[in-house]
């Protein structure tokens, strides 16, 4: 049995669950791509969604019409 000193304790202890909140948060939505695209990401193993959101932020990047660009 605890002792009364870490049941205070514990009982003080702020609980931390998950990751900390991101700054900027991702949107879930629905996108179709070609099975090979989707197959050639996946190949990659894990984080294969932040590589095609990686992937489009460098097409959006390279646009001549981009607001964002600079």
């Amino acid at each position: 049995m605890s002792t009364p000193e870490w049941r205070e304790k514990f009982s003080d202890a702020r609980v931390r669950r998950g990751r900390p909140p991101a700054e900027l948060t991702k949107v879930s939505t629905t996108i179709r791509l070609d099975a090979d695209i989707l197959d050639a990401f996946r190949a990659g193993g894990a984080g294969w969604q932040s590589r095609i959101n990686a992937a489009l932020r460098e097409w959006l990047r390279n646009q001549p019409t981009n607001p964002k660009q600079g």
